[in-house]
């Protein structure tokens, strides 16, 4: 025998509209909660994947540059991949590397800068030794 309480009735069996309205109600708010998380992230990641675009870019034009004997003070410019690069060569600021008498080496300032379509910009700045007429005679 069976007592009463222990029967189901298949017509109470399951979840109330209300208790099924207030389960996606909590779902509604923990997405809500999440959501701005994932658009941070994906912010994050664009970041990130052009900055490594902008890197690869000068990393490109800096091993395209003449050899020292031929890089001249001056401008060069072009576009890589979508990427504006320009490649300023100008004298090294420093006086005591200018008025050496009989030096084999002259520094020059090399500064590259690569702009991305959408305004990202990367600079690099380097020092680089370019051979005297001097140099190049001995």
């Amino acid at each position: 025998m069976s007592s009463p309480t222990m029967r189901t009735n298949s017509a109470t069996a399951g979840f109330t509209i209300i208790e099924a309205l207030i389960a996606l109600a909590v779902v509604a708010v923990v997405l809500a909660a999440i959501a701005p998380l994932m658009a941070s992230s994906n912010r994050g990641v664009r970041a990130v994947a052009e900055h490594i675009a902008l890197v690869s870019t000068a990393r490109a034009v800096e091993s395209g540059l003449p050899d020292r004997g031929a890089l001249e003070p001056g401008v060069l410019s072009g576009t890589i991949a979508g990427n504006r690069w320009r490649v300023d060569v100008l004298p090294f600021a420093a006086d005591a590397a200018r008025d050496a008498p009989q030096q084999r080496w002259v520094p020059e300032t090399i500064i590259i800068t690569v702009r991305s379509p959408s305004g990202s910009t990367l600079r690099i700045n380097t020092i680089r030794l370019r051979g005297t007429a001097s140099a190049d005679g001995k």
